[in-house]
């Protein structure tokens, strides 16, 4: 078990980009692992309650370590993260959004109470702040390295041996500035080479492995059915033995059944009520539509105008799947082929040839994607708007003046 607890903290610890060292206390590794893995999703409740000194539990260990390799990709993603990377990359994303999904899931784990009464306005603007600033800094950051790219990529043009790149790289010119990093890097490259071997000994091996968990879930399956029936039976001889031992659990009893009966009954008649309320309504509605046929009509040309501006967002989606790009992308200068034949290829673990991009194409994509989001920050700017200015309708003797 304190195997199993050591070797996913290292591998989780490598996922989440953290550092780790061999002397961390077994139970901050434990708390660790428990917590990743309740981020990413695992809320098995039986390895939650495994005990803090990693004594036991290596059976929910494996399972763990078999639902991350096959809901997360695991060994895709360490391949990923420890990758040789000898050429300049930068990262390219124009996948949609998934924003609403993530917030429903972390709204999910999140804590019942929240945080609503207890963060203060001003505080809130001034992290506001900061992370603009952060973002800013960053970016400037970003470009400068771009132009120093550029301006090495610029000055090798034509000292690569591979004509489609055509220039060196920052750490191939290092290399020929300073040749004895290059023992460094051949040992780099052939513990890659060790991996991506052991990857593929894993890939051929792997329907043995899966046949292997599926006894271990059946046995676990069965031994959870053996369980609750012995819980279950215990507590039925836990209620026959307080019957037989206490003279008034039988009086008991009997109340508590004529109070599930006067329940069922107020539930009847709490439904039958509901039944009759949504009848009234309904007629209440029916005779108000014809009074209110220039609301309605108001109404339905604001959601036309909002259908409108979002489908103007949306042009770029005609294209095809392939030209959607997630990841780290190689830099490769070109001034005078085309883009289409540009080694700006995706750099992640993949078995099929990627097509390469422009940068040009990247950012008039992105350019459309932001012109499409600032339309519906302005459309909630205006709701926002209106919503106050009904507010203010109806407080006496305030006066709102906008910031």
């Amino acid at each position: 078990s304190l195997d199993f607890w050591r070797l996913l903290y290292v591998l989780l610890k490598q996922i989440h980009g953290g550092r780790w060292t061999e002397s961390d206390a077994i139970d901050t590794q434990i708390r660790f692992v428990k917590s990743a893995l309740w981020y990413h999703g695992y809320d098995r409740p039986q390895l939650h309650r495994l005990p803090a000194d990693g004594s036991a539990g290596s059976r929910e260990l494996l399972l763990a370590f078999s639902w991350l390799l096959h809901r997360l990709g695991l060994l895709e993603q360490l391949l990923a993260r420890n990758r040789v990377k000898t050429g300049d990359e930068t990262s390219v994303c124009t996948c949609e959004d998934d924003l609403p999904k993530r917030q429903e899931g972390a709204t999910e784990a999140g804590p019942e109470g929240g945080l609503e009464g207890r963060v203060d306005v001003r505080y809130l603007q001034w992290l506001n702040g900061r992370l603009k600033f952060q973002w800013r800094s960053l970016h400037a950051q970003h470009q400068e390295q771009c132009k120093l790219w550029h301006k090495i990529h610029l000055f090798t043009s034509g000292s690569h041996m591979d004509q489609i790149l055509g220039h060196l790289s920052v750490t191939e010119a290092d290399l020929i500035r300073q040749p004895e990093n290059y023992k460094q890097l051949l040992q780099l490259l052939e513990s890659e080479t060790m991996q991506l071997e052991a990857f593929l000994e894993w890939k051929q091996l792997e329907p043995v492995y899966w046949q292997w968990m599926e006894t271990v879930l059946d046995n676990m399956a069965e031994e959870g059915n053996m369980c609750e029936s012995q819980d279950a039976h215990v507590e039925n001889r836990r209620l026959l033995k307080v019957t037989s031992c206490c003279p008034w659990a039988d009086k008991l009893t009997g109340q508590m059944d004529r109070l599930s009966r006067d329940l069922m009954a107020l539930q009847d008649q709490l439904h039958q009520l509901v039944t009759q309320r949504k009848a009234a309504w309904r007629e209440k509605v029916a005779a108000r539509e014809e009074l209110q046929k220039e609301g309605f009509s108001a109404t339905a040309r604001m959601i036309q105008e909002s259908v409108e501006v979002k489908l103007r967002g949306l042009t770029s989606l005609h294209a095809p799947k392939e030209n959607k790009m997630h990841g780290s992308c190689r830099l490769v200068l070109r001034n005078k082929h085309p883009a289409s034949k540009t080694g700006f290829g995706q750099s992640q673990v993949s078995k099929e040839p990627v097509s390469a991009v422009s940068a040009a194409e990247v950012i008039r994509e992105l350019q459309m994607r932001e012109a499409s989001l600032q339309r519906e920050l302005e459309q909630l700017r205006e709701e926002c708007r209106q919503r106050l200015d009904e507010i203010a309708e109806g407080l006496e003797g305030v006066i709102c003046i906008s910031p």
